[in-house]
């Protein structure tokens, strides 16, 4: 072959391999998420996913399908993806379905979308899978629907085998770390502002969040009604609930060089943190414990955690966001909390988490924390060890979702 026609022939085949790869276009997925703006938590499950997928799947373009963004959540999300758009309206979600190839379920408490799941997979016949949930009881039509997606995720060992019990059989059934974990958001200038104004200083405070037995939503959604009996447990159980928590708060402010931040993980609970632990403290006490008065937004919340030396409490999600950046943290929970709890064994944390319906446990919660905030160093190396864990199996879960688009 001549030089001439080498180089016809190399030109020719590299405008052939450039019309291909133009051809080939990026694979697009929806994630379905973002179920509610009152919990840093709920808000917590769409960045997580997000950050996952921008990290692991980078070819892929994503497109996000919420259920509610509003309170300042949707300017949030556009600051840290801003090329992710969020589907809004009918005519959004029919052109989704037309131009995408793969649903993604994002992380929360149940299969919360499960209808739109099932419209996706009647309309369309594209592959979808299940990123980090809880399960309880499964009815037939979730069975059915669930062993059609290409693959699911539960965020802890009792969901998957409450999962398989009931029947489900999708090609891949395994646990999955809460979407959650991979939370990066950021608001340091608030964060910051607030500490200053507050007297705490950058690992020299620990966070307790405390919880209800049941969320009375009814105090802050104007579509939910007040429940009788929900209110009776709450009233019933706050006291024995909350003890553990303030005897830990005392014995760190008395006991170490720490100060408490008592904060929010849902709308409703800056009331409740005010009434059952902070009024009820000792004077010394509270002279060193810091109450946060108004709700926050996740990138806020996460920024005052990582400045903190560790979170300890009632809360599940306050944790996660945590742990995902390497502070320590210690849940502690009941039955009306799901199975969601029992994560924390899974990812090798079982010293730090505590049944507050087993008065064994809760004997247990004091020394726990002051354990924590005596010896930081080996509470960081504990928390590392369990977040490299986390990290290992989101690699290994993306990686069968990328499997997935390609057959796409």
């Amino acid at each position: 072959m001549d030089r001439r026609t080498f180089i016809h022939t190399a030109l020719t085949a590299a405008l052939a391999g450039s019309l291909c790869a133009a051809e080939k276009r990026r694979p697009r997925i929806v994630l379905r998420s973002s179920w509610q703006t009152v919990n840093i938590g709920d808000i917590g499950h769409t960045p997580g996913v997000l950050a996952l997928l921008e990290k692991y799947l980078p070819e892929a373009e994503v497109r996000l399908w919420p259920s509610k963004v509003d309170n300042g959540v949707d300017e949030m999300l556009r600051r840290r993806f801003p090329k992710v758009p969020i589907i809004e309206g009918a005519d959004a979600i029919k052109t989704a379905f037309e131009e995408c190839d793969f649903m993604l379920h994002g992380s929360g408490p149940s299969l919360v979308a499960a209808k739109d799941l099932a419209r996706w997979r009647k309309e369309t016949g594209k592959p979808f899978g299940i990123y980090g949930i809880t399960v309880g009881t499964l009815g037939t039509g979730t069975v059915e629907l669930m062993s059609a997606a290409k693959f699911a995720f539960f965020r802890d060992s009792v969901s998957l085998a409450v999962a398989k019990e009931s029947g489900v059989r999708c090609p891949v059934m395994e646990f999955g770390p809460d979407g959650a974990f991979a939370v990066d958001l950021r608001n340091d200038a608030a964060a910051a502002a607030f500490l200053q104004a507050n007297g705490l200083e950058e690992g020299k405070f620990l966070c307790c969040l405390s919880r209800l037995r049941h969320t009375p939503y009814w105090k802050v959604k104007s579509n939910k009604k007040f429940d009788e009996s929900k209110h009776a447990r709450n009233e019933a159980m706050k006291e024995h609930d909350h003890a553990p928590l303030r005897e830990a708060i005392v014995a760190v402010v008395r006991q170490t060089p720490l100060k408490v931040l008592l904060c929010p993980e849902d709308a409703t609970q800056m009331a409740v943190g005010r009434e059952m632990l902070y009024d009820r403290l000792p004077d010394d006490v509270k002279a060193r414990v810091v109450w946060r008065e108004r709700y926050w937004l996740t990138d806020e919340a996460v920024s005052t955690y990582i400045r903190s030396a560790g979170l300890f409490g009632s809360e599940m999600h306050s944790p996660i966001m945590a742990l995902g950046n390497g502070v320590p943290a210690i849940v502690c929970r009941f039955a009306e909390q799901t199975s969601k709890g029992i994560m924390w064994r899974d990812i090798g944390l079982g010293d730090w988490l505590f049944d507050f319906d087993n008065e064994a446990d809760i004997k247990r919660v004091v020394p726990t924390v002051l354990a924590m905030a005596k010896d930081p160093g080996a509470s960081k190396a504990k928390a590392a060890e369990a977040r490299e864990f986390v990290q290992q199996r989101q690699r290994e879960t993306m990686d069968i979702l990328r499997k997935n688009l390609g057959d796409a």
